[in-house]
């Protein structure tokens, strides 16, 4: 992802620490704590994306190579979830997934264990809702209604939910995300070009592209 990102940000004159520097000595870096992302313009009109399902094991760069054509775009899929860290904010490989489950869990034989309870959807006899589906609950949660044509009604409406089943489903819930349309990639790209200009009448202001830091050098 890296890469080409890396390109869209201003390039910053950072003051050499080597010992043998001069006193107008600087390194060109990026600078990184440039955060972009995408304007009110673009993120406000739903109509600009498609909800996208990521298959299997797909990366982003695979993700953008399949809907624009350019693996290295990969950023602006990233970016259009406000997504930073591939890693955790991404759905995991197989592999990937099995040796956090092994790290965590220490054993196979762990990954069936319960993590936690949650209620069943229970209603009564006219459809009313008695007990949502999905609330956490202890194993020997029960609950107790008066059902207008079956009486007094006492259930425990609980399943268990494995270590397995619950880091699956977390990992599940990554794999929807929102991908802007191809035809509006060049404008978004655009709009963070602009947005990454360095600010004009700064003390740190040298181009569009690039500032430079103060010398510390020049006051000791």
């Amino acid at each position: 992802m890296a890469n080409q990102y890396f390109n869209y940000l201003p390039n910053f004159a950072y003051v050499s620490r080597e010992p043998d520097a001069q006193i107008l000595d600087f390194v060109l870096l990026k600078n990184i704590f440039r955060r972009v992302k995408l304007s009110n313009e673009v993120i406000g009109d739903l109509s600009n994306f498609t909800l996208y399902k990521i298959k299997g094991d797909e990366r982003p760069d695979q993700v953008a190579f399949k809907l624009y054509g350019d693996q290295d775009l990969d950023w602006l899929v990233m970016l259009a979830n406000n997504t930073l860290n591939q890693y955790e904010e991404w759905p995991m490989s197989n592999v990937s997934f099995y040796n956090y489950m092994i790290r965590k869990y220490g054993s196979e034989s762990n990954f069936t264990n319960p993590h936690h309870y949650e209620t069943r959807l229970v209603k009564d006899s006219l459809g009313v809702t008695m007990v949502k589906k999905g609330l956490r609950v202890p194993s020997d949660y029960t609950v107790t209604y008066l059902d207008s044509s079956l009486g007094t009604q006492t259930l425990n409406p609980v399943d268990m939910i494995s270590n397995y089943e619950y880091e699956s489903n977390l990992q599940d819930a990554k794999r929807n995300i929102y991908v802007l349309k191809a035809k509006f990639v060049n404008l978004a790209i655009e709009l963070i070009e602009t947005e990454l200009l360095n600010e004009k009448g700064t003390s740190q202001y040298v181009s569009d592209d690039l500032s430079r830091g103060d010398n510390i050098r020049l006051y000791q």
